[in-house]
């Protein structure tokens, strides 16, 4: 027996007690069934979230790891014929490293398995990214006027040792696509700093690429500053291959550089390399440049370059980061650690350290720390002691 079909009346009475037929409506239809009431409950009101406490931290950048054939026949003879081992050139200078929050090194030369070589054209033994990673440093830099020594293929393997090493890279590329990425490092508390590098010359070679090396142009780092800020940069720090060999004023493309950048909200700071001597530590529109740490680790002296050719300095960026306001993330002070290369066995010593410890001759070791003082400024220098040993 076929079931009859409900009266339109009956049917919505149905819908109405089953809270409506799925939205459809029943023309005609009249029921005695009163709509249900609903009374609105007051939103909550959500707790703001709690500021977050501006953190402080360091970073610490050096200079030039400039690898002419002095030093790595050193590194060689340490290795004791098992390869090279450049650690011992740089266990004066480790705890300084360790300490930071971030350290930042500047690889100016190519790391390939092909025999070293050194000046004018380049090549370290790969095993210096080892000793780089076990000092401590957390990332490098590789974008300089000696990038292109070994060719496109020289950049490849330089990036595949860092790699193998666990050190992180910027300022050349083995792909299209290694510009196009920001470099983000963590700094620990959260924060993230963004690392752009970039060259101004490349001693008249020309790239494989136009993405094989960064090269220096005020527009293309703002641009790249701004991209950091975007893929959530809370620091963004420049870092220059640029300048005058052997001159420790700033060149008119050093200033022009600085005075543009510093103009970004996006930048932070800006630090650089290349003369091989010391240049100043400066406030550009408030903001720091360090122009030129020296070299870290090299085979020059005032007999064959300058007198300040054996100088270096390890800056030390003291920031103030706040994570909820970035416009108020700031620099707080520039500190720095005056070194000086040894020779013959090229260890890098800080020099009041080795003031201390008579590490080397007391008179050098006071004419470098006087040297470096002088261009960089005595407020911002790691002390020495007024009596010397």
């Amino acid at each position: 027996m076929r079931a009859r079909p409900l009266p339109l009346v009956a049917l919505a009475m149905l819908c109405a007690a089953a809270a409506g037929c799925g939205g459809a409506s029943v023309t005609g239809a009249t029921t005695d069934v009163p709509p249900p009431t609903v009374t609105a409950r007051p939103a909550r009101p959500q707790p703001r979230p709690r500021p977050r406490r501006p953190v402080r931290l360091t970073i610490l950048a050096s200079g030039d790891f400039l690898i002419h054939s002095p030093v790595w026949q050193r590194a060689a003879a340490l290795g004791g014929g098992d390869g090279y081992d450049f650690a011992p050139l740089l266990r004066y200078v480790r705890p300084y490293v360790r300490r930071a929050d971030l350290a930042i090194c500047h690889v100016e030369t190519p790391m390939t398995h092909a025999p070293p070589s050194g000046y004018p054209v380049f090549n370290a033994p790969p095993a210096l990214a080892r000793a780089i990673r076990s000092t401590g440093w957390d990332a490098c830099t590789t974008a300089s006027n000696h990038t292109l020594d070994q060719g496109q293929g020289g950049i490849a393997a330089t990036l595949a040792t860092l790699d193998r090493a666990g050190i992180r890279h910027t300022g050349s590329f083995a792909t299209p696509r290694g510009p196009r990425r920001t470099l983000l490092l963590d700094a620990g508390h959260g924060v993230r700093v963004a690392l752009l590098a970039y060259t101004e010359m490349t001693n008249g070679i020309p790239a494989p690429h136009p993405w094989s090396v960064n090269l220096a142009s005020a527009r293309r780092i703002v641009a790249d500053a701004r991209r950091a800020r975007r893929h959530g940069a809370d620091v963004v720090l420049v870092h220059l291959h640029w300048g005058e060999e052997y001159s420790s004023r700033p060149s008119a493309f050093q200033r022009e550089l600085a005075g543009v950048l510093t103009r970004s909200p996006a930048i932070t700071a800006v630090v650089g390399q290349h003369a091989h001597v010391v240049q100043p530590i400066a406030r550009v529109r408030g903001k720091p440049v360090v122009f030129g740490e020296g070299n870290l680790i090299s085979n020059q002296t005032p007999a064959c370059c300058a007198p300040g050719a054996q100088d270096g300095l390890l800056a030390q960026l003291h920031l103030v980061v706040d994570r909820d306001r970035p416009r108020r993330t700031r620099v707080r002070r520039v500190t720095y650690i005056p070194t000086w290369v040894r020779h013959p066995d090229y260890a890098v010593l800080p020099v009041g350290d080795a003031l201390r410890a008579r590490l080397a001759d007391a008179g050098e070791l006071r004419a470098s720390y006087a040297r470096t003082v002088g261009v960089a400024g005595r407020r911002a220098a790691t002390p020495v002691p007024a009596r010397l040993p």
